[in-house]
């Protein structure tokens, strides 16, 4: 992969530099911006009963947040200490007591009145808990009479009709591994996890084009990059100790521009707290922001492209990398064809940018000897989210941005676990090391001891949707083992997954906390298992970064919750109960001894085995994937690959819609308004213009519908990209088609056309055919 280590985490620049400052005004009063004092005072309320455990978590642990992977306060990039309002949200998580015996078995429907945001005040899951269909509470159980009832239905039903899910929350590579390997010792392969609905078309791109299934660099690259592009990804946000980076990347002259429909505010200005100079005066961030059209990247990327080709018409050397793409690409000529019929009206169209604009960019490229591109969800969350990715690694070959210091791709993760989850082998399509191929199978099978089973697993959405299966059918979900995850407030068409979930015949919730589909019936019983956190984990656990740093999070001392067992002890425990004949092929006894395996299972992640002590850490492959331009294909190259533009038809006054994060972390919403444009959880942002055209005005009751549900929200005026607009996810949920999947990597399509109109016209014509037409028309123009 590489041989360059990383050289550890440098300083910020003593001085501050009043150029890059928003305004004079101290702490950016008056300005809409969130509140980071008052919300870390909050923070310290909301944890008063457990203060000291809450501090020696966020000094001593490793950050169950976003991937940035900051342990303790301190990370590999900047010197200094880190803290987000983002960790600090998910802290009360961990030190928060028990839900109320009176509340936790109050009548099902009393709980069910409850939002998630009240379902996780309540506390953490104490005991084990049982509840048949028809039953109005949950009734405690002990461990032995959960997990004997677990293991006997798994034992009366097809292996194939089972399934297992692992969110990102919080968990631990050590339970992801055990996790994996317990689930084809059952004899299934349908396991998946949370990178399926946000990251999965990253590894299924970087795979095909380059030969590798993470970040190519650092962080660290970003700072004095000439180039540094955010793609769909709103890091400020959702990463917030980003910005320090993006802030060290200004002060080196690193420009950075911003890539997405909207022209988010976090990403232009931000008021960073741990950088004096800023956390007076803000910091402005972005350069420039190219606004497309929702799916209009194939097209600008193409445009990129194209004008890249012509330049080189021009004047040879102008615009690729020739030397670069000779040694380590193929695939030239064809892109080169394809990229030079492309129609520039059509491209223009497509993606909402001008032909100067896209020049303009390309131009920008050209020049810039070193550039890194960070993407996320903008990017993966559609029907073609391979392709999308693909078309920047495309970007990143021709400039020869690859394999050298302050270059290189990343997909900037946005939870703690779900780097590993893949790499472990939680995941349908992969194996710990490797693919779910032959050749992986075989080195696999040798080192667990057992057959694995042959058939290709489904992922988590397709699961859930064999739930409605004739009862027959091999693959009709019968028992579905979810650790965490909130399913009604995370897949598309939430009334439909409500319906599968009803029709699966067990249900098992492990988790720390209830959430919505935790109450939601089983068509024969619901087990509820309660989880420890990751800094309850016995022995530890270790969680891999973005950068592909394998962070050591230690045991912290603590209170602990009545009944509360680690993660892979109980998929061990379940594993034996349901095979125990051969439950030694898969008795883990301690952390240590599943890290000892991990590194056998995985060569890269060989030194995992000695992390045991906060603090430890290494990263696997090196500093840059792909070093000096050699990739880990079959060949030794990189793959440029021509891609087509997506169809993105609409009629004349409707819009495309996507869905985006305020103050959130995944799906656990922290406020109602979002701190950085105001909003509210049920404003649908919109140009002014664009509601201009439809007599709409600023705040008034609006209506966002199409073929698969309605919207009932008010306008919010904002800077998107005339023809687009965004409503916050998971609320915009019931807009999203249910079923449709990227056909490469299984992302679900997370975008759709809508017609808006005033609420009060909507519903004039509530009870004529009126609504029908619309939608009948939009059916036939969007493709």
């Amino acid at each position: 992969m590489g041989t360059t280590k990383h050289p550890g985490p440098i300083r910020l620049p003593s001085t501050p530099d009043p150029k890059l400052w928003v305004s004079p005004v101290p702490f950016g009063l008056g300005k809409i911006k969130p509140k980071h004092i008052r919300d870390t005072l909050k923070v310290a309320w909301d944890n008063r009963d457990n203060l000291p455990y809450a501090a020696r978590i966020l000094t001593q642990g490793v950050c169950d947040g976003c991937a940035l992977g900051v342990s303790g306060l301190y990370d590999r990039t900047l010197t200094g200490p880190h803290l987000c309002t983002t960790r600090l949200n998910v802290l009360r998580l961990n030190t928060m007591p028990a839900i109320r015996p009176e509340v936790l078995h109050a009548d099902i429907d009393e709980l069910r009145r409850l939002s998630s945001a009240e379902l996780r005040q309540l506390g953490r899951l104490p005991y084990p808990l049982r509840r048949k269909k028809g039953e109005r509470r949950f009734r405690r159980v002990t461990w032995d009479e959960a997990m004997d009832a677990i293991a006997a239905k798994i034992r009366s039903i097809d292996p194939k009709q089972l399934a297992f899910f692992l969110t990102a929350r919080g968990i631990t590579n050590e339970v992801y591994y055990t996790a994996a390997k317990a689930a084809r010792f059952l004899g299934t392969n349908n396991i998946d996890n949370a990178s399926r609905i946000c990251h999965s078309p990253s590894k299924t791109a970087l795979k095909r084009s380059i030969g590798i299934g993470a970040s190519s660099c650092n962080y660290q690259d970003w700072i004095g990059t000439d180039v540094l592009v955010f793609w769909g990804s709103v890091a400020a946000t959702n990463q917030p100790v980003s910005t320090k980076y993006m802030y060290a990347a200004k002060r080196q002259g690193t420009k950075i521009i911003m890539i997405n429909p909207y022209r988010e505010p976090s990403m232009e200005q931000y008021w960073i707290p741990s950088i004096p100079d800023s956390a007076l005066f803000g910091t402005k961030l972005v350069d420039d922001v190219y606004q497309v059209n929702i799916g209009g990247d194939i097209a600008f990327m193409n445009g990129v492209i194209k004008t890249w080709f012509e330049m080189e018409e021009e004047r040879p050397g102008s615009a690729i990398d020739e030397s670069f793409v000779r040694e380590h690409t193929t695939g030239l000529e064809e892109l080169k064809v394809h990229a030079l019929q492309q129609d520039w009206e059509l491209l223009e169209r497509s993606s909402g940018l001008s032909r100067a604009r896209i020049r303009e960019f390309a131009e920008l490229l050209a020049r810039s000897k070193s550039g890194v591109f960070v993407w996320s969800m903008g990017l993966t969350q559609h029907r073609f989210g391979t392709d999308n990715i693909t078309q920047v690694v495309n970007l990143a070959l021709l400039r020869g941005f690859l394999g050298r210091k302050h270059c290189g791709v990343m997909p900037i993760r946005g939870h703690s676990g779900v780097q590993g989850s893949g790499e472990m082998g939680a995941d349908p399509f992969s194996l710990p090391g490797g693919e779910f191929d032959p050749r992986t199978i075989d080195r696999i099978e040798r080192l667990w001891g057992f057959r694995l089973p042959e058939w290709q697993g489904d992922i988590v959405g397709v699961s859930l949707e064999n739930a409605t299966l004739p009862d027959d059918h091999e693959r009709r979900l019968k028992v579905f083992y979810t650790s965490g995850g909130n399913f009604l407030e995370t897949m598309p068409d939430p009334e439909f997954v409500r319906q599968c979930l009803e029709r699966v015949e067990l249900r098992v919730h492990q988790d720390i906390i209830l959430n919505t589909s935790t109450l939601v019936d089983a068509a024969e019983e619901t087990i509820v298992l309660p989880a420890m956190t990751r800094y309850e984990q016995r022995g530890g656990g270790t969680s891999t970064s973005t950068e592909r740093m394998v962070y050591f999070s230690p045991e912290i001392e603590g209170p602990r919750i009545e009944e509360a067992r680690c993660e892979w002890e109980i998929y061990v425990d379940l594993a034996s109960r349901v095979k125990p004949e051969r439950k030694h092929l898969i008795a883990f006894e301690s952390a240590e001894q599943i890290r000892a395996e991990i590194a056998k299972a995985n060569p890269n992640y060989d030194g995992i085995q000695h992390l045991k002590a906060r603090g430890d850490v290494f990263q696997w492959g090196g500093s840059w994937l792909c070093e000096g331009g050699v990739c880990p294909t079959p060949d030794g190259r990189g793959r440029l690959i021509p891609i087509e533009l997506p169809e993105l038809r609409k009629p004349e006054g409707h819009f495309y819609v996507t869905t985006r994060r305020g103050k959130q972390f995944n799906s656990m919403v922290y406020s109602d308004k979002d701190p950085f444009n105001d909003a509210d959880r049920r404003d649908v942002l919109m140009h002014p213009d664009d509601a201009k055209a439809l007599g709409i005005r600023d705040g008034e009751a609006i209506v966002a519908y199409n073929r698969y549900g309605t919207f009932h929200g008010r306008a919010k005026f904002a800077d998107t990209r005339r023809g687009n607009v965004a409503v916050y996810w998971p609320e915009g949920n019931v807009l999203i088609p249910k079923g449709v999947y990227e056909p490469h990597a299984g992302i679900p399509e997370y975008n759709a056309a809508v017609v808006v109109e005033r609420a009060d016209t909507f519903f004039a014509f509530k009870d004529t055919k009126y609504a029908e037409k619309r939608i009948e028309e939009l059916e036939t123009e969007v493709h």
